[in-house]
């Protein structure tokens, strides 16, 4: 089973997309900020990483630059799923490593359980 690390600080968000994800046969595990978010990618070793980028205690460009520095989580696909729109938010996020960029006003339940199998299974 795909283990799926959800770093969201948003209980309800991360409570829906959990459940949907669990139905589509994955493993998913939650953190509600960014430092306990690098604590679990580096014991648990996910097979992908849903990442906000407002969160507190650990930026998410902060947690998305250390993923990819260290070598145990550096080839984890991480998909940003924020409600930052702004073109620069985008760029620096593609910039520091993420496969995915996802506004969360912009996309249904399903079509982000979509781009996790996409990225998952590509």
């Amino acid at each position: 089973m795909k283990r799926i690390l959800f770093i969201e600080d948003e209980s309800a968000l991360q409570k829906t997309l959990g459940e949907v994800l669990r139905e589509n046969g994955y493993e998913v595990i939650n953190a509600l900020n960014g430092e306990l978010g690098m604590k679990l990618a580096k014991m648990k070793k996910p097979n992908l990483i849903l990442l906000d980028l407002i969160l507190p205690k650990l930026s998410g460009f902060e947690v998305l630059k250390q993923l990819k520095k260290d070598e145990t989580t550096k080839d984890i696909p991480v998909i940003v799923l924020t409600n930052l729109e702004g073109v620069g938010d985008v760029e620096k996020a593609m910039e520091l490593g993420a496969t995915t960029y996802l506004v969360k006003a912009n996309y249904s339940l399903k079509e982000v359980v979509d781009k996790v199998k996409t990225a998952l299974e590509g």
